[in-house]
């Protein structure tokens, strides 16, 4: 099942978990809607020719939605009927934190079998360096970020790109330092409004004439991206100031390469472990190699920023 926000390579990963459960002759069944279709029951076997010609679509061909039905005992009590009368025997979630939560809180009440697949943009889960879409994300944000900077150069403007990230800052410092920003803003470091101005007059004094400054939504310095470039406009009037929210498109697209070869390989991996008998596990990718985390460890670990990348952020900007 996809669970929460969608993410490119969520179909990758069904694809992936489908086709190792015909290898091992194990019977694969699809739940529509997330926790909520469990709930209402909302099933479909899968075989290995279901999940043909999805590897390169965005999006989850299983749908998902948020259920705060699931969020009740008497939710997760129907749930499990259904699931017990529909002979499954253990669940792979592919989602985030709160998915693995739900998933966390299912296994103590009923000892149910669960395996988490890491899969959101804002790669802030602990227990693997990258989640599936992030890398996707990433991409789709630094080609919109090089198009503004074209409208950017031929106004001699400064342009506020505000990208997804409410609690963590990967998407805006990783895409930030590819696309070559000015400056970028992140949760994890409130640069003040004061240090961000005396950067952006650092520049034009530089001889730059134009700006990118690259936002996380959940970033403190101000109260939002146009309270920011309203700030900026009447204290450095030499700019003339655009925002640009980029918005769930990045979480749309055809997955990246790399995200397609991750979500196969954390496919594989979640079933083979469920079939070694182990559960209430988070697979991720720790270098080169697949691992297993304990579940709860991945929603209450912290999954740091890169500070090796904020210096070479600071460098960058120079």
């Amino acid at each position: 099942m996809t669970s929460g926000g969608d993410s490119p390579g969520m179909n990758a990963a069904i694809r992936s978990v489908v086709r190792t459960c015909a290898y091992y002759s194990v019977e694969s069944v699809g739940i529509y809607r997330g926790y909520q279709g469990m709930i209402e029951g909302d099933f479909v076997t899968l075989t290995a020719r279901s999940v043909k010609g999805i590897i390169n679509k965005g999006g989850t061909i299983l749908k998902s939605a948020r259920s705060k039905e699931f969020m009740t005992e008497e939710g997760r009590k129907k749930a499990y009927e259904n699931l017990i009368e529909n002979n499954i025997d253990a669940v792979v979630v592919i989602g985030g934190d709160g998915s693995f939560t739900g998933g966390v809180v299912f296994n103590q009440e009923y000892n149910f079998p669960i395996i988490g697949i890491p899969g959101t943009i804002d790669n802030d889960i602990y227990g693997t360096s990258h989640t599936l879409g992030y890398d996707t994300a990433l991409n789709t944000c630094v080609e919109a970020i090089d198009k503004i900077r074209d409208t950017a150069s031929s106004h001699n403007r400064l342009f506020f790109v505000e990208v997804m990230g409410r609690d963590a800052g990967f998407i805006a410092l990783n895409a930030g330092v590819g696309a070559g920003a000015e400056e970028i803003l992140i949760p994890e470091e409130n640069l003040g409004l004061e240090r961000m101005l005396e950067s952006l007059k650092k520049s034009r004094r530089a001889g730059k004439s134009s700006s990118i400054v690259v936002v996380a939504e959940g970033d403190r310095t101000g109260e939002n991206v146009f309270e920011l470039a309203k700030y900026v406009e009447e204290n450095l009037p030499l700019y003339e100031v655009r925002v640009s929210v980029l918005g769930h498109m990045q979480r749309g697209g055809s997955p990246s390469c790399f995200d397609r070869v991750l979500a196969s390989r954390l496919g594989v991996k979640a079933v083979e472990l469920l079939l070694d008998d182990k559960t209430n596990l988070m697979v991720g990718l720790k270098g080169s190699d697949i691992i297993a985390t304990d579940l709860e460890k991945a929603i209450k670990g912290v999954h740091s920023i890169n500070t090796e990348l904020l210096r070479v952020s600071d460098i960058m900007t120079t």
